[in-house]
């Protein structure tokens, strides 16, 4: 068995001959742990201070493991398409520059199906093509007309009283009474109006057409518009219906100019046939 030799007494280290060792400085020990300790301090501050300085989104990648690139690096992580070698927008962008007409025509009905648009109404023959013999040049926004009868060719409408009639052509007082301004219809720039010289307008009343001045309401403008149509019993004669009584047409009766319901040929399609010229005045 080993010898069991007692530590000697700190008291009295020289008692059976032991000596305390003197070749090494007291506390080495303690002073590498300290000096270990203290490194470990510093490089955990170090660390602590170059991961605060790090943006958010750079420290919350790398809590996650992922490596993040330089691309990276912008507010939210937004990355963009690159544009395409045409230059043509993003499917988004191309969504948002279209016309807001092209969105509601494309955009369903309320029933739930996408229908059709309507199809545009045919133009009537204008008044300066019924008048020239068919001439194809751009129709202007007003012109001078006077109307004359295709079956009573020396007479034409004339506002008296009031009212329109179909008299023989006469003196200035007539041709001024008798010539007319032919605009963009008044309900509908498709269609007719006929406005004198003094600013009133043709319009029917009780089917009778008159010559009174606008009063600003929307059965006015219906009743003074009036839509040209092919007339069947004269070549580049028209037919003047009314816009807010469809199938109803001009016509003379006791040279009176009324307004009638088409009738299929006779006496009505010879006194409803009217000829657009030059104006007399």
């Amino acid at each position: 068995m080993p010898d069991n030799k007692s530590r000697p007494s700190p008291e009295h280290p020289w008692e059976n001959g032991w000596a305390p060792d003197t070749s090494r400085v007291p506390g080495t020990r303690r002073l590498w742990l300290a000096g270990v300790l203290a490194v470990a301090t510093v490089v955990v501050c170090v660390a602590t201070v170059s991961l605060t300085d790090r943006p958010s989104g750079e420290r919350s990648a790398a809590r996650s493991g992922r490596t993040v690139s330089d691309k990276e690096t912008s507010p939210g992580l937004i990355s963009f398409a690159s544009p395409s070698a045409s230059g043509s927008p993003s499917a988004p962008a191309a969504r948002a520059s279209a016309s807001p007409s092209a969105q509601a025509s494309s955009s369903p009905s309320p029933g739930g199906s996408s229908s059709p648009p309507p199809p545009a109404p045919s133009a009537p023959p204008s008044p300066s093509a019924s008048a020239g013999g068919g001439g194809s040049g751009p129709q202007p926004v007003t012109v001078r007309r006077s109307v004359r009868s295709v079956n009573y060719p020396d007479r034409y409408w004339r506002v008296g009283g009031g009212q329109v009639r179909l008299e023989a052509a006469g003196g200035s007082e007539f041709r001024a009474d008798a010539t007319f301004t032919v605009v963009n219809g008044l309900a509908g720039g498709a269609c007719h109006s006929f406005r004198t010289s003094d600013g009133t307008y043709l319009r029917h009343r009780d089917f009778v057409l008159r010559a009174e001045r606008d009063d600003g309401s929307s059965l006015f403008r219906q009743d003074a518009t009036f839509c040209a149509r092919p007339a069947d019993s004269a070549s580049g004669a028209v037919m003047l219906e009314s816009v807010n009584y469809p199938g109803y047409f001009l016509r003379h009766q006791s040279f009176q100019v009324k307004l009638q319901r088409y009738q299929n040929g006779g006496q009505y399609a010879a006194d409803s046939a009217f000829r657009l010229v030059e104006g007399l005045a």
